[in-house]
């Protein structure tokens, strides 16, 4: 089960510093190639160093992390929701922008679900029976 949540961490945490990595090129005035919506841009840059955190954080206590998981993916679906509203009225809102928080947001619903998944199975497995 230790290894699983070290997995877990790990993916939060590299997801995290990828997301940093490509804020940051945008930000310092790399073409990414389409429409940048720059409110975005920073969004996804700050929830960049957010994972790397919640990466820790599931490192050690999967529980807590659990919950970290569970509010980034809530924060990342009304974010996709605003943008997509966004996009359907018209607004200079990429496609690939629309392609990359649906991503995010299925990224930490994975992550939300598996550290769900351990945590049912651990209370499960520590359930001592009646001697």
């Amino acid at each position: 089960m230790k290894i699983t949540q070290t997995v877990l961490a790990f993916v939060a945490t590299l997801f995290g510093l990828v997301t940093i990595f490509a804020g940051t090129r945008v930000l310092l005035g790399s073409d990414p190639g389409y429409i940048v919506f720059r409110p975005l841009l920073i969004y996804n840059t700050t929830m960049g160093i957010v994972y790397v955190a919640a990466g820790i954080i599931i490192w050690r206590n999967f529980k807590q992390g659990m919950n970290v998981a569970a509010v980034i993916f809530f924060l990342n679906l009304v974010v996709l929701a605003v943008i997509y509203f966004l996009y359907t009225k018209g607004n200079l809102i990429a496609v690939d922008s629309l392609r990359a928080m649906s991503l995010r947001t299925v990224v930490w619903l994975a992550l939300f679900a598996l550290l769900g998944w351990l945590s049912r199975r651990n209370k499960l497995y520590s359930i001592k029976p009646d001697a």
